[in-house]
């Protein structure tokens, strides 16, 4: 079983192309859309969904079987029609003219998968069986999302401004990354969960001023406490 490269790329504004018109489709082009990816579909039919994203220019939409030449410059390609053989010689194309490239429902013919997300404003996590069971990697997903609530969203933001207040001011790389872990640990989760701007800015304003020896591991009352305050109820 080959072990594929887990990655995070950045399609925004890069053309991706996809075969195909029905829901398995409006699933990836959504997903790259959200990405600010450069999306294009061909296919001779196309879900009311699709056709609505056409029409108001969310993407390009061509109503026609898939050419060899609409894969030419293509970053990514994706294979989602109904025909498993459309969906190989689509696949082989596209590895032909050097793009990445994914089948659905066929991981053997794919070059990337895409994983189950769970998303939290910057907070991304991604789920993967290597295309042995999408169906656990949903039922994965869906627990995550019980337990990373939407406050994650604002502690990433917060630790986000932590790091370039970190960066500017403190030239050693391993006193940053103390203070980096001093901080997942302390009460800065709670202070941004809770939206108290004031107590955020204060507790990096205190972490910059007063950092932690460099190689100083998490205070041990504070040791995963960030992970058991956010984690739900299932």
């Amino acid at each position: 079983m080959r072990k594929f490269y887990p990655m995070m790329v950045d399609v925004a504004g890069r053309r991706c192309l996809i075969v195909g018109g029905g829901p398995v489709a409006e699933r990836k082009v959504t997903l790259l859309l959200e990405c600010g990816a450069d999306v294009e579909v061909v296919s001779p039919t196309a879900s009311p969904r699709l056709t609505a994203l056409a029409t108001v220019g969310r993407l390009r939409l061509r109503r026609r079987p898939v050419r060899p030449a609409d894969l030419a410059g293509a970053f990514l390609v994706v294979a989602a029609t109904d025909d498993p053989q459309v969906n190989r010689d689509v696949a082989e194309r596209a590895r032909r003219a050097g793009g990445l490239v994914n089948v659905a429902d066929d991981p053997g013919a794919c070059s990337f998968l895409v994983p189950a997300v769970v998303r939290r404003g910057d907070l991304t996590v991604a789920i993967s069986t290597g295309g042995g069971s999408p169906a656990l990697a949903k039922k994965l997903r869906q627990r995550l999302e019980r337990t990373i609530g939407p406050e994650y969203e604002t502690f990433v933001a917060a630790l986000r401004l932590l790091r370039e207040r970190a960066r500017q001011a403190i030239a050693d790389p391993e006193e940053r990354q103390a203070i980096y872990r001093r901080a997942v640990e302390s009460d800065l989760f709670e202070e941004a969960a809770r939206g108290d701007s004031a107590a955020v800015a204060a507790r990096i304003d205190d972490l910059v001023r007063f950092p932690p020896r460099a190689g100083a591991g998490p205070h041990p009352a504070r040791r995963d406490g960030f992970l058991r305050r956010g984690r739900r109820a299932e």
